[in-house]
């Protein structure tokens, strides 16, 4: 999952990201607010995480803008304790959520996840399809309730695949979410290979030149 940090407090934006990655978030971090607008529009983040509090454009002008402009991407808010009417604004221009400072980051795990169930129409943390049993919260995967180990991109491939049943991603699309970096040329194909190798064949679907699909 690719998470879109904006936070101008450099230690506090250190810290978060440092945890996400640890969780197996990617994460981009961005410390002003006109900075942030353009990366919620240049970047694909599946969750944005947001400080009121920011230079240049602030956090409510960020969101404000980023909905006129027809975002939907789902929004948490992050901010002070007293900032009550701030966040009733927030919540009233578009956001999805938010988590007082200081905060546990279990628990800011845990609204990251709420909030991408709820992007992709789930409302657990279990996802299941055909013989798949999948644990999000603990990124297990169960194949006829036998445990399949999967490296961390395999997993954050299938999901995303999963997400989108019967609609096909393109492999810049997947390329995009899955990797921080522009990936060897065949590392995507990789890890397709290793998915139907442990998963089964006929599990991932090939539209060749564009893409890869799930049935739904």
């Amino acid at each position: 999952m690719k998470i879109l940090l904006i936070e101008d407090d450099q230690l506090l934006a250190r810290g978060i990201t440092t945890s996400l990655k640890v969780r197996g978030y990617q994460i981009d971090s961005i410390l002003r607010g006109d900075h942030g607008l353009s990366a919620i529009q240049d970047l694909s983040a599946d969750v944005i995480i947001l400080d009121l509090n920011l230079p240049y454009l602030d956090g409510l002008q960020v969101l404000s803008q980023a909905r006129a402009k027809g975002i939907t991407t789902p929004v948490l808010i992050i901010t002070a304790r007293d900032a009550i009417a701030q966040r009733i604004q927030g919540l009233d221009l578009g956001a999805d959520d938010y988590l007082v400072k200081p905060f546990d980051m279990d628990e800011l795990d845990a609204r990251i996840r709420a909030l991408y169930r709820r992007a992709h129409g789930r409302c657990s943390d279990e996802l299941r399809y055909r013989e798949l049993r999948i644990i999000t919260s603990a990124r297990q995967v169960y194949l006829k309730g036998e445990l399949i180990e999967l490296g961390r991109r395999e997993y954050d491939l299938l999901l995303l695949l999963l997400d989108s049943k019967a609609r096909v991603l393109t492999r810049r699309q997947l390329e995009d979410s899955l990797y921080e970096e522009e990936p060897e040329s065949n590392a995507l194909e990789v890890h397709v290979h290793n998915l139907r190798k442990k998963l089964g064949r006929d599990l991932i679907n090939t539209v060749r030149g564009v893409g890869y699909f799930v049935a739904a």
